[in-house]
């Protein structure tokens, strides 16, 4: 059988040979409130223009105060929230970063992600994560291991989104012959967020890709070293990306040295070009960025838009264990 082809974002951004850039949404949401929608797919159309490769959001379910600040987010449900901004925009693709899979039904998540794939003519990428707030297990039913439902579902789902073959017909014959979409024509890459719980060896054999955080680029090295062994291991060495989160201040002064946030950075357009081309010459497919601080958020999207994107199409990506040893 053919192999089956992947969605058009995974050439623009996972397989693109050089690393891309994309933004965490909503882009300008303030603590504790909801997005402001025309402001955000304003925002979005404008990154879109720019040429920003993703435009990913988060799932979360319920409102859970966390991290130092006790802030609670207040976001859209992800799927009905990319499927506007997929209207705003005609090239950028769209992902979850992550859907918690845990909390949700996969056929449920095959359906939202076939739909929402279809819908944006192929733009979507599904990123896939165990949750990172335990309060909202019991509310939602959950009384298996994280670790062990997620492995669960992903079967499921992964069976659910695959082409005709073992896999769906595995599917078929626990549904009663029903499935939720027909079988698919084009492959939705199917990305672990964080550790979710499983071994390298595990994400390496089932996901598309792995998409971890930020870390000090000694320490990010050699979790890139130890993703090239887990794929050289346990999927044969095929190459599978890696993908980077980046809290990031962008600074009005060009020539501002890098200084370190929360699992981030702080600098100036020349340092953090600099930082960006050192990960992609570790192999970091994709830099997944989280605008923050009191420049104005238009005005980030702006300068990264106009004078890194472009630049960053001529950085080749090392793709492979012997790059990331050199």
């Amino acid at each position: 059988m053919t192999a089956i082809a992947y969605n058009r974002a995974w050439d623009r951004v996972l397989g693109a040979g050089h690393l891309t850039l994309g933004l965490m949404t909503p882009l300008a949401r303030a603590p504790g409130e909801p997005a402001d929608l025309a402001r955000e797919t304003a925002l979005a159309a404008r990154a879109d223009a720019l040429g920003f490769a993703a435009l990913w959001t988060r799932d979360v379910p319920l409102i859970v105060p966390q991290g130092s600040t006790r802030e609670a987010a207040v976001l859209d449900d992800p799927f009905i929230w990319l499927t506007v901004l997929a209207g705003a925009t005609a090239s950028a693709a769209l992902g979850t970063a992550a859907a918690v899979l845990p909390l949700r039904h996969p056929l449920h998540v095959a359906k939202a992600a076939w739909s929402l794939d279809r819908l944006s003519g192929g733009r979507f990428i599904l990123g896939l994560g165990s949750g990172d707030r335990p309060e909202e297990l019991a509310p939602f039913g959950v009384d298996t291991a994280p670790d062990v439902l997620f492995r669960e579902r992903w079967q499921t789902l992964a069976a659910a989104l695959a082409p005709e073959g073992d896999a769906r017909h595995d599917l078929l014959a626990s549904t009663g012959g029903y499935a939720p979409t027909p079988a698919p024509t084009v492959r939705i890459p199917l990305l672990a967020v964080g550790t979710a719980r499983q071994s390298l060896q595990w994400i390496a054999a089932h996901a598309d890709g792995w998409a971890t955080y930020h870390r000090e680029e000694a320490r990010q090295q050699g979790r890139i070293a130890l993703w090239q062994r887990a794929l050289a291991e346990r999927a044969g060495g095929a190459w599978k990306p890696f993908v980077q989160s980046l809290q990031l201040e962008l600074l009005a002064d060009p020539d501002a040295p890098a200084a370190p946030l929360e699992l981030g950075l702080r600098a100036g357009r020349r340092a953090l070009l600099g930082y960006l081309e050192r990960m992609a010459g570790l192999g970091v497919a994709h830099m997944l960025v989280n605008l923050q601080g009191p420049r104005p958020i238009a005005e980030q999207i702006e300068e990264l838009g106009r004078e890194i994107v472009p630049r960053l199409r001529s950085v080749a990506l090392a793709q492979d264990a012997e790059d990331v040893r050199r």
